[in-house]
């Protein structure tokens, strides 16, 4: 696997920061005027952003993560539902899945009612992929494990056409036949920091697993597949231990700076 460069990361994060504005000027961050397609969910909320640039091999996909009580509810659905309708081999989580299958309000006056997030996204990919374009996938918590559907689904559709997956903060999406299965580890960075409780859920290890390389963010330095034990092991001391940080010396001087200098 090829190391994720720091620019390659920053424009991943910023992007998948901007997502959850309600408008994204992609001019302004290296896209062509008409580059940018627009996916809603069933509230006319932007959920997906297709961003591309028509001299540059790369487009990308930004999924935002859970915007909504009724996302954020869907959370809660820890059961599975196969996707064997997507001809993908495993089931993933139902609420997950039903966030894909969802209808998608038009956005462009072309838009019709009736298709679902998946169809309509997988319409503007099949365009970008027979232009010649390579699909890199990021999204931030429930959007970057959607993210991680999605490229299985493109890959096996179109083998190649997937540049790599970066994900944020994300939640474990599918179980043992989902990580099996799932062709792109090779190309997947899932990026985790410090303590951020949602990588671990779903707490529930036997039937959900995490796929790709992590890359952990933790104290100033980037640690590479740490077991999940550990990484839960050394959260939990850290919470114990943190309010006595405050209390050593190193914390008063690195606090200089609220002091006027003369």
């Amino acid at each position: 696997m090829k190391t994720l460069k720091r620019y390659q990361y920053e424009r991943y994060a910023v992007l998948c920061n901007l997502a959850y504005q309600p408008t994204l000027r992609q001019t302004q961050y290296g896209f062509s005027p008409r580059g940018q397609r627009v996916i809603s969910n069933r509230f006319g909320q932007p959920m997906i952003r297709v961003l591309w640039h028509v001299d540059k091999e790369e487009a990308i996909v930004v999924i935002k993560g859970s915007h909504n009580l009724y996302d954020w509810l869907l959370n809660l659905a820890l059961w599975q539902k196969d996707c064997r309708d997507y001809q993908l081999p495993y089931a993933i989580h139902a609420g997950y899945a039903y966030l894909l299958r969802q209808e998608s309000s038009p956005t462009r006056n072309q838009d019709t009612l009736g298709i679902s997030v998946i169809d309509k996204l997988f319409e503007t990919l099949r365009y970008l992929v027979a232009i010649g374009k390579r699909i890199t996938f990021t999204g931030h918590s429930s959007g970057g494990a959607l993210g991680c559907v999605l490229a299985d689904k493109l890959e096996r559709e179109s083998p190649k056409s997937i540049k790599r997956v970066v994900t944020f903060g994300q939640p474990a999406i599918g179980g043992y036949a989902f990580h099996r299965h799932y062709c792109l580890s090779h190309k997947t960075y899932r990026i985790c920091c410090d303590l951020d409780i949602v990588t671990f859920l779903p707490p529930l290890p036997l039937l959900y697993m995490h796929v790709g390389k992590m890359l952990w963010l933790y104290n100033g330095k980037i640690h590479e597949n740490t077991p999940t034990w550990r990484r839960l092991a050394l959260s939990l001391f850290s919470w114990i231990v943190r309010p006595f940080s405050y209390h050593l010396m190193s914390k008063y001087i690195r606090n200089k700076d609220f002091f006027d200098e003369r």
